[in-house]
Formats: C-alpha cells, structure tokens, sequence
C-alpha cells in the first residue's frame, strides 16, 4: 500500500473512534490562533489561514506535521504529542472556523484576467473547485493570505515543498514568478 494510502487509512479509522467536548477544542486552539489569527484567520506574513479549510485535508496536513513528513519546526512541536483522535477533533474544528474573506481593496483588473487565463490554462479549478473551495485532501485556496499562496506555489515549483504526489510541481513548473504573483493575487480575491 503507498504512503499516502496508509495515512489516509489510519486517519479515517481515527476520525470514526473520537468525539472531543467542543470548548475542549476551542481552549486548545487558542494556541492555533495565536499563529493562524484569531477564529483561523491569519494576520501574521507567510501563514495560512486555516478557516473554512477542508476537514481531510487539514487532517492529512497535521499528520504529515506529526510525523515530520512535512518539516516546520512550530507545527511539529505543536503537534507531536497529538494522537490520531486528536488530529480528526483539529481538522473538524479547522474546516467549522468561518472561511476567510477578500481583502477590501479593489482589484486590478488586468491582473486578475491574466491569472484567470492561467487558472484555465492549467486547470487549477479541476482539482480545487470551480470556486477554489478544495475538496477531501484538496486544500481550499479561495480567499488564502496573498504572500502565503505565492509562498507556496513557489517552495512547490522548486520542490522545496512536497506534496502527495508530484502533481502541484508538475503543474507550476511552466509557470513563471510573475504569473505566481498574479495567481497568487487573484486566489487571494476570490469572490
């Protein structure tokens, strides 16, 4: 069985054993928001928010933390003592936070045409949703922190980061930093 396909077993044989006391969750995240802004939504340059994301996802996302697959030094001590039932209380909390809102300022137009043509180009809305909602282990990206997508595109680009598979890599290879920062910019504003 692949790597990803025993994570994703352990962690849905977790998720159906646990029921967490909600204020429980809620006084363990203070916390998460400390880092992740408060309710999940981030104000601190190059974090995520965590609002609105999707539930396996998130919960694949704190395991990989757990157990060092994916490296950030805070999240890994934050979540090394997490048992499974820990991780799915976590990811439910997570994808229940109110999802995160567009920036207020208005959008420049031109901008946002390019990196739409790009969405269409590499079909970015197959996989993430028409409204770039995520769904199951695809992360929700529709109203992310700007700097943190254009963080993430590029660490994927230059392999730096990994994800399941190859596929974010593949697909942003072609891809330029200008077009990053105008996809990142329209992600970011997603209405």
């Amino acid at each position: 069985m692949p790597k990803i396909a025993k994570i994703i077993t352990v962690l849905v044989l977790a998720s159906a054993a646990f029921s967490a006391d909600a204020a429980t969750v809620e006084e363990r995240a203070v916390t998460c928001f400390a880092c992740h802004g408060e309710h999940g939504q981030s104000e601190m340059e190059n974090t995520p928010s965590l609002g609105g994301q999707q539930a396996p996802y998130a919960l694949i996302q704190l395991f990989m933390f757990r157990e060092k697959l994916r490296t950030f030094e805070p999240m890994n001590d934050m979540t090394k003592s997490f048992t499974d039932d820990d991780l799915r209380v976590f990811s439910d909390f997570i994808a229940k936070l109110p999802k995160p809102a567009p920036p207020a300022d208005a959008a420049d137009p031109a901008r946002i045409a390019r990196a739409q043509a790009l969405v269409a180009q590499h079909r970015c809305n197959t996989c993430h949703n028409p409204d770039f909602s995520g769904k199951e282990n695809v992360p929700r990206i529709a109203n992310q922190r700007e700097d943190y997508l254009a963080k993430t595109m590029r660490e994927y680009k230059d392999n730096s980061r990994h994800g399941y598979d190859g596929t974010m890599a593949e697909v942003l290879q072609p891809v330029t930093t200008d077009q990053i920062a105008d996809l990142a910019y329209f992600l970011a504003r997603v209405h």
